[in-house]
């Protein structure tokens, strides 16, 4: 699982590096994303992926991986909105919003060692196609909770699904490479 960790951090490590370039661009506009803003936008990064792996001709010259990496960041965001709320205007300068992002992916990648190590890495016998499907599963149920206004019966909560996004994309990034 060692090999996990390492892969795993190179391909946050690629993420984290857009993030903090955009956050110098645009500063923290994505603040005032409501979450259901959140959930659609991976929602169309999740289908143009599954586009890409179902269409013989494709017209804009962008790939699966910028599609994952736009997962993982929109992902992370979400996460940052649920812990602070959404604001009106920009209120996170790149220090803050980069030890957030940090904070969020460190307790992911923990959930993902713990599941790896209870399910034996059987991702790594899984087809990108199959970790797309999940992704999409997952943001439909998303969608029906934000639709609920949040209450579940007996469902993980949000975060737990965007938790799950992420670690399926970054799998599907390790695949790719």
């Amino acid at each position: 699982m060692s090999q996990t960790s390492q892969q795993y951090d190179a391909v946050i490590t690629q993420c984290r590096d857009l993030f903090s370039n955009k956050m110098k661009d645009y500063g923290s506009a994505w603040r005032i994303l409501r979450l259901p803003s959140l959930t659609d936008q991976i929602f169309i990064k999740a289908q143009r992926i599954r586009g890409l792996q179902t269409l013989a001709e494709t017209k804009v010259d962008e790939g699966q991986e910028s599609e994952f990496i736009g997962i993982i960041n929109y992902s992370i965001m979400a996460l940052i909105q649920l812990e602070k709320g959404v604001v009106e205007q920009p209120d996170l300068e790149l220090e803050e919003a980069v030890a957030l992002y940090d904070h969020h992916v460190a307790i992911t990648k923990q959930l993902m060692m713990d599941k790896n190590h209870d399910y034996g890495e059987a991702w790594r016998d899984m087809r990108v196609s199959s970790l797309t499907d999940l992704i999409l599963q997952k943001l439909l149920r998303v969608k029906q909770i934000e639709d609920n206004e949040g209450a579940t019966l007996v469902s993980e909560g949000i975060d737990a699904n965007y938790q799950d996004m992420i670690n399926y994309a970054v799998f599907a990034m390790i695949h790719l490479s």
